[in-house]
């Protein structure tokens, strides 16, 4: 198994998006890349911590590879917006990846370097950075989508994500 952490708002979402695809095998919604060990979800979205909401996926490579991985992460939310998805404003939902080889590293920029080339009209401001601890966030932020399918924000900023994802990615979801 391989290890994927990637930070693109609100982990609710990510989540949601991520668990979607063939081969992604695990999943755990957290923080990363902060400043204070073990912080809990009120801490981390008052601003006051440096974490960003992130996901660490473990996928097997066999099924699904780092860069399609890379390509769900740059179309389900804005990586041209600095520290803001939709509603949610603050360095907590910044856009980053956090990779754990050197060879993911190289992956993503050359990523970057092609949709800044071909697809975005704002340059790319996600930020790219080896994989620091991470920590697993509170288990009611665990497969929240799943279980709250009817809440608003599932509704309003989940099911978006999930319609690009299906009309997009459609080879490489779980049957």
């Amino acid at each position: 198994m391989m290890k994927a952490i990637f930070a693109n708002g609100c982990f609710w979402c990510t989540e949601a998006v991520f668990q979607k695809l063939d081969g992604v095998e695990n999943l755990k919604s957290g923080f990363t890349g902060g400043d204070i060990k073990n912080p809990a979800y009120r801490e981390v979205v008052m601003g006051r911590t440096g974490h960003a909401e992130a996901i660490q996926i473990e996928y097997n490579e066999d099924k699904i590879d780092y860069e399609t991985l890379l390509y769900v992460f740059f179309t389900t939310h804005d990586p041209t917006t600095l520290n803001k998805q939709g509603y949610d404003v603050g360095t907590q939902y910044r856009s980053g990846i956090f990779y754990t080889t050197e060879k993911q590293k190289h992956i993503a920029e050359a990523v970057i370097e092609k949709l800044n080339e071909e697809t975005f009209d704002h340059k790319i401001v996600t930020e790219l950075k080896p994989a620091s601890d991470f920590f697993e966030a509170e288990k009611e932020h665990q497969n929240f989508y799943n279980q709250n399918t009817g809440y608003r924000y599932c509704q309003l900023v989940i099911e978006p994500k999930l319609a690009v994802l299906r009309e997009k990615f459609k080879p490489y979801l779980k049957s």
